[in-house]
This record gives C-alpha cells, sequence and structure tokens, in this order.
C-alpha cells in the first residue's frame, strides 16, 4: 500500500470558464489511454461534460471525476467548472485534493474571475502548476499570460518549460529543468528534438536563473550551487524543485494546446515529478483537522475516515457520493458511521470514475483516493463517515452564500408538492443551491449563485423529474434594522375559563452598528421573571425580528435588554412570555425609526479599453460607486459597489455594450441604507401585496 500511494497523485484542473481546462482534461485521459479517443466540446463528445446543460452550454456546470493510470501509477483528477455560477463548492474540491493543475488562457490571459480563483486556492496553500493553454489560437500570447500570471496574481512563476512557436507554428517546448527540447504531434505523442538555435541563448539565461530559484529553496543545494555549479545533477534539480513545489515555494510555468492534443505528456510527467502523494507535507505528519480542533494522522495504518465532497445523480445507479479517503484504508464492504446523522452506513460496492462510466474497485483504498459509493441512505454533501470508535468530522471550509433568489412556482396549480420534492433532490447535488419557504408571502424561494446557477437547476428538474417550475422575478434579500432607543412593555394575557395565559415583559431595544448582529441581554434581578422563562422571551423577539415590521424583511443589528416583568404562577407558560417577547418587539419598533437596508455587490467588469467610458457611465445610471478602474495589455478592470437590486439583467446589458467581450464577477459586499425612493417604493409593494392577500 505504501508504494502505491508514494506514486500516487490527486489534483484538479482549476480556471476561468472557456480557458480550456476540459479539454486539457480530455487530452490527460487520452494521452493515458484512458479513453480511446480524444474528446471535444465542439463535437459534444467530451467523457467529462457528459450532461445535457453542458452540451448544450459548451461548457461545465458541475466537476467532472476520471482516474487513470500514468506509467502504472495511480492519478485522480476533477475538472471544476469556471464559471462563477457554478463553482460555489470549490472549497469542497480543494480540501479534497494534494494539488491544482491552475489553467490560464493563452488568448485572453489573466482576467477578474482567475484572480479570484488564485485567491480561493492560494488559501489552501496547495502545491501548483500554472498552464498556460491555447498556445494553437491566434493571438495566442505566451509573454502577455505570464506577465498576467507575474504582475496581476502576485505570484513568481518557475518557467519549466518555454513554447517553440506560437499561434500554428506552435510544435513543443524547451524544458529548462532539463535542457532538452521537445516536439509535439496532434497524437498526443513527443520526440525530443535539438533546441532550436534561435532560443540557445534564451535557453541558457533562463536555466542560470532558475538554478539560483531552485538552490534559493534548499540550503544544502545552494551551497554545492555556490562552490561548483556543474556538481548539481538534474537528479538534483528535479528533487529540489519537488520539495520546493510542495512547499509552494516554487510555482512551474508549462504550455499546451488541449484542442490539438500537445504538452499532454508533458503535463503529466510534471505532475508525477513535482505532485506530492496524499503522505507528502512539507514537514512532519501530515493530519485532517476536526471541527473539534483535533488532529488525526494520515496513514494506511489509521481508522478510516472519508469526507463527502459532492453528490452527483446517476440514471442507472441513482445517487452517488463522491468521496475522498481522509486517512486509513477502505473496502469495497466497508461499514462506516455518519457523523452528522449517527447513521451506519455500509458500502454495497466502491467505484472508480472516468467521467458518467464507473468501473467497480475491487481493492482497498488508502488515503488520497478519490472514490463514489452508490445509494447511501443517510449521507449528503459535507458529512463525514469514519469508523464508529474513532469518529471525526472533518472541518468544512467555509461555502459562499447564495448570489440571488427566485420565486419559484409550478406551470399548474396543484403541483407545488411536485415541484417542491424535484427541486429537494437536486439540493444533495449542489450544495450552494438552496430552497426555503418566504413565511410572510408563502413563495417558494430558489437561491443559487447567479442567474446561469438557479436556471440550470429548473432545466434539471423537468428533465430528470419531469416537474415543471416556473421562475418569477428575482427576490432581492434586503434587510431592515433600527435606529435610537425605546423602553417598552410586552404584556400577554388571555382568560378562556379554565387555566389562561400571562406573561409580561419589560425591554430596553436600541439599534446597533452595522453588522453587530442580535444581542440578548438577560438583566433579570428579584425573580421579576422565573428563570426557565427567559428563553422563551429572547426566542419571541427573535420570531418577530424574523419578519420585519416595515416590508416583512429580516431585523438585524439590534441589542435587547430585559429588564423586568411579572407572572402568574398558574396561568404563565413559554409559550405566553413568547408571546409577550413578540409583542414587545413590535412595540419597541413603532417607537423606533425603522430603516430599510439594502444589499450591495461588490462588481469587477473586465472589458476592452475602448468601453471602460461606457461601462463606468451605465455602472453609474445603476447608482453604481465605482472604486478604481486599472489597466493591464489593453483590458481594463473596473471595480465598483451597485446594488444587487440594480444588477439583475446587467450580463446582457454588459454584452451588448462590449459586442459580448465583457465579463464581470459579482459578490454580496455589504449593507447600507437604502435611498427614500427605493424604501418607498419596496414598502409600497409590500403593502399592496399585504391587501391583495387580506
Amino acid at each position: 500500500m505504501l508504494d502505491v500511494l508514494k506514486n500516487q497523485r490527486t489534483y484538479a484542473l482549476v480556471g476561468h470558464g472557456g480557458c480550456g481546462k476540459t479539454s486539457v482534461a480530455e487530452m490527460l485521459l487520452y494521452v493515458a489511454g484512458a479513453t480511446p479517443k480524444l474528446g471535444k466540446i465542439e463535437d459534444g463528445t467530451t467523457v467529462l461534460d457528459t450532461e445535457p446543460e453542458e452540451i448544450k452550454r459548451r461548457g461545465s456546470v458541475q466537476p467532472g471525476f476520471a482516474t487513470f493510470q500514468w506509467n502504472k501509477n495511480r492519478h485522480f483528477l476533477v475538472d471544476t467548472p469556471g464559471d462563477l455560477s457554478f463553482n460555489g463548492d470549490l472549497g469542497y474540491i480543494l480540501a479534497s485534493v494534494d494539488a491544482v493543475i491552475f489553467v490560464v488562457d493563452a488568448v485572453d490571459g489573466v482576467k477578474p474571475l482567475t484572480k479570484k480563483l488564485w485567491q480561493e486556492v492560494s488559501k489552501f496553500r496547495l502545491p501548483t502548476i500554472f498552464l498556460i493553454t491555447k498556445m494553437d489560437r491566434d493571438r495566442a500570447d505566451y509573454d502577455m499570460a505570464l506577465n498576467g500570471i507575474r504582475n496581476q496574481l502576485g505570484v513568481k512563476p518557475f518557467l519549466q518549460n518555454i513554447p517553440i512557436g506560437k499561434a500554428d507554428s506552435f510544435s513543443g517546448v524547451v524544458n529548462i529543468v532539463e535542457n532538452k527540447a521537445y516536439a509535439f504531434d496532434t497524437t498526443g505523442k513527443m520526440s525530443e528534438i535539438a533546441v532550436p538555435d534561435d532560443m540557445q541563448d534564451e535557453v541558457d539565461g533562463l536555466r542560470e536563473s532558475m538554478m539560483e530559484e531552485i538552490a534559493v529553496c534548499d540550503e544544502t543545494l545552494m551551497e554545492r550551487y555556490l562552490e561548483d555549479p556543474a556538481s548539481v545533477s538534474l537528479d538534483d534539480l528535479v528533487a529540489a524543485t519537488r520539495k520546493a513545489v510542495v512547499c509552494a515555494e516554487l510555482y512551474p510555468v508549462m504550455v499546451a494546446s488541449g484542442l490539438k492534443c500537445m504538452g499532454g505528456q508533458r503535463i503529466l510527467q510534471a505532475a508525477q515529478l513535482f505532485f506530492p502523494s496524499p503522505l507528502d507535507v512539507p514537514v512532519g505528519q501530515k493530519m485532517v483537522e476536526a471541527e473539534d480542533g483535533s488532529l488525526h494522522p494520515v496513514s494506511p495504518d489509521a481508522p478510516p475516515a472519508c469526507f463527502v465532497f459532492k453528490t452527483l445523480f446517476d440514471q442507472f445507479a441513482g445517487q452517488l457520493s463522491i468521496m475522498r479517503v481522509l486517512t486509513g484504508t477502505v473496502t469495497p464492504e466497508a461499514n462506516l458511521l455518519n457523523v452528522r446523522s449517527s447513521a451506519k452506513e455500509r458500502f454495497s460496492s466502491m467505484l472508480f470514475m472516468v467521467g458518467k462510466d464507473t468501473q467497480p474497485c475491487k481493492e482497498p483504498v488508502g488515503p488520497g483516493g478519490i472514490i463514489a459509493v452508490a445509494k447511501l441512505k443517510e449521507t449528503k454533501t459535507g458529512d463525514t463517515l469514519c469508523e464508529e470508535k474513532h469518529a471525526f468530522a472533518m472541518l468544512k471550509p467555509k461555502l459562499p452564500e447564495p448570489m440571488i433568489s427566485y420565486a419559484l412556482a409550478p406551470a399548474e396549480k396543484g403541483d407545488e408538492d411536485k415541484v417542491y420534492q424535484a427541486m429537494s433532490k437536486l439540493l444533495d447535488e449542489d450544495v450552494t443551491l438552496r430552497l426555503s419557504r418566504n413565511e410572510e408571502t408563502g413563495d417558494m424561494l430558489l437561491s443559487g449563485m447567479g442567474q446561469s446557477h438557479v436556471e440550470n437547476a429548473v432545466e434539471r428538474a423537468k428533465r430528470r423529474y419531469k416537474a415543471n417550475p416556473v421562475l418569477k422575478a428575482p427576490t432581492i434579500p434586503y434587510r431592515e434594522t433600527l435606529r435610537g432607543k425605546a423602553e417598552v412593555q410586552g404584556r400577554h394575557k388571555k382568560q378562556t375559563g379554565g387555566r389562561g395565559q400571562f406573561g409580561d415583559c419589560w425591554i430596553r431595544m436600541e439599534g446597533g452598528t452595522r453588522g453587530a448582529g442580535y444581542e440578548f441581554v438577560d438583566a433579570i434581578v428579584g425573580g421579576s421573571i422565573p428563570r426557565q422563562y427567559i428563553p422563551a422571551v429572547d426566542k419571541g423577539v427573535q420570531e418577530a425580528a424574523h419578519r420585519g415590521v416595515l416590508a416583512g424583511f429580516p431585523v438585524v443589528d439590534f441589542k435587547v435588554e430585559l429588564f423586568d416583568g411579572s407572572f402568574h404562577t398558574v396561568d404563565s407558560s413559554e409559550m405566553a412570555f413568547k408571546i409577550a417577547g413578540s409583542l414587545a418587539f413590535k412595540a419597541a419598533c413603532e417607537k423606533m425609526k425603522m430603516v430599510l437596508l439594502e444589499p450591495i455587490a461588490l462588481v469587477s467588469v473586465s472589458i476592452p479599453d475602448e468601453f471602460m467610458g461606457d461601462v463606468i457611465g451605465d455602472l453609474s445610471s445603476r447608482r453604481g460607486k465605482v472604486l478604481g478602474s486599472d489597466s493591464t495589455a489593453g483590458v481594463t478592470e473596473v471595480q465598483a459597489h451597485v446594488p444587487m437590486s440594480e444588477m439583475q439583467e446587467y450580463a446582457k446589458a454588459l454584452g451588448s455594450m462590449t459586442g459580448g467581450q465583457g465579463a464581470f464577477t459579482m459578490g454580496f459586499d455589504h449593507y447600507e441604507d437604502a435611498p427614500p425612493p427605493v424604501t418607498e417604493k419596496v414598502v409600497a409593494e409590500y403593502k399592496a401585496k399585504r391587501a391583495k392577500e387580506e
């Protein structure tokens, strides 16, 4: 087992939408012999993009998984979606791999989304190879992409390979470490050739710089290099490079063309040489951190534990739980405890995946392995499965909150339950989708990372479960807050002939600072309210605050101090004091100034320089506050704070303004006081809706 794990590699392909990740993944599978022919997005023949929505969009909407052998060593590959709408669970994937191939487009270079993705990868300090792809395309610019990695991502690139030619003339690479050149053909094969004469001087200079960069990361090698550079062998350089990559101190840069299947062998060789095994760490024993802060050693001999980081639907096998083996060794007959649900889950089998195809896994799988298990009854994405006597829950990365919500309704009356059940099933696959019900209006709300994300979920529900949901206008998540202070009484008294209801409380309520949240202070002295009823007052306030008095939105950022009250020895109850707390909250709201808060998004727009004026003018017309702009290599990036209510149709507007050349990312940033016209409009709509319902 140790020999297998030593040479095992588990890594993800990460990059912005359209940069060529899936084409690279298809090339790697073809070169490794895992697929008989090269899958192409344009032809709809890819192994990893198999959902009808993916073929239609020509882009990934969910991760693709592949297990294959390269030179008799097992590789686990995850191809991640590049669209911000579909990679909200990227943190779970990054927590489940040992390394990353970060793909940058040679034509488009570094985009705003590229920066965002790199920030996410950087949090995990994962060993990374940068791959500049699409080197065969017109306008491919290696230097532009390399400078983007260096200047915009803040990475010091380590030039593992440099290209021979570009666009139609791209034909191979020079490997700086090996001081050798390789020519590619379109069958995935390569052959060693002489370093082109016109590149020799550049290669010599880069090799000298490269040796210095490697030596800096290894003191022993540095001493030998300073004494006699000739004494440093190729094996020394490879070993030192691997150590530096594993420590995330060096970031090799490579080039390829996924579409023409050029460079796949070099990528696989680099992954084998420089990426860590699941047991490798820079210093000491590799550990898994649990939610309670405890640490658990990663070893094939430890008690088994797995982390379920994705759930997929298979038309034949049903629900597939995709999991990484965190530690220990898992067998096809495993019987593990789900720590969250406390349910025992018995594996009927384990599967290795190559796209939508699965292969039975009959041998034990150790740390780092990615396996699929079908039809687990009580297991969801984010769960930890482990041995009962050594149970722990892995500390999960924090996922982003949904960006936008739509009201969801059935196309035909009476189908509400059918729609709800269909959408609920999708939540098991996609943890960034949320399904809720607005208590005030009764609306079913579907929340996701963007318009495309929500629309895609609806399409899947229609196709798989024959439901017919209809999306209505997005619900903007406004909030309400309070200004000033108030001291009020909440009194609930009801006589029914028998045992009555009585609860009486006095509270002081005041508005807090933005983001302060809710605070409840128990200031009762002398037993004016018995201890067992005080939590009921707190709960009554919170439930009342969930549905605000101004426009029905949750009230946030305020403090409540319970300081007095009275009770009845017979008629008082938790329910009576809960109602009293709710009445006190509403009474305080009537005395205080209510303020509507609107959500503000941080918007980053990337456009060609000539469109900057139009884009800034449009953002200003949407009540946006431009924070600044930066131009690099003919591309301007504009950042602005814009109300989310003004961004619902922005994708279409930006495409129209820039002829399809613009791109933007958007994320919730903060809440601000809504201006009077917006408040008046929202409140009027709320009152009109209430009146219609009554």
